[in-house]
């Protein structure tokens, strides 16, 4: 089975790219440029990663990971925080909230990004359908 992964990313062209490389990679990509949008798609698809980026028109990364993790549907689903500021300088409520990995955007190639993605998700992980 393909994994699937949801970008939630405003810049049109990294979405782009992104998906480029990971479809190249074998898995299965939606991608949302706003907030809202970003949340439903993750709600109506529960991929097993998200890539999301906090800054977003609508609704901010961190907003759209404290829904996500509210929800029984979202507990399982992997999310690697994707942004354009070092650590120190994202919002506070990020510190309360689960995630596997935050990484600057400038510092990370997407074959970089691959690499992560493929620890994160292991090919043996198995991922079910929690009822929206």
């Amino acid at each position: 089975m393909r994994k699937k992964i949801t970008i939630i990313e405003n810049d049109k062209t990294i979405a782009k790219m992104y998906r480029f490389k990971l479809e190249n990679a074998g898995f299965d990509i939606d991608i949302a440029h706003s907030g809202p949008d970003g949340l439903h798609l993750v709600k109506n698809k529960q991929p097993h990663l998200v890539l999301l980026d906090l800054r977003l028109p609508h609704m901010n990364g961190d907003e759209i990971l404290k829904h996500i993790r509210q929800n029984e549907w979202g507990k399982a689903i992997k999310v690697i925080i994707t942004a354009n500021v070092h650590r120190r300088y994202a919002p506070d409520t990020l510190n309360r909230l689960d995630f596997e990995h935050y990484l600057v955007k400038a510092n990370y190639t997407p074959s970089q990004l691959l690499e992560i993605i493929r620890e994160v998700l292991p090919q043996n992980d198995s991922h079910r359908l929690v009822e929206a």
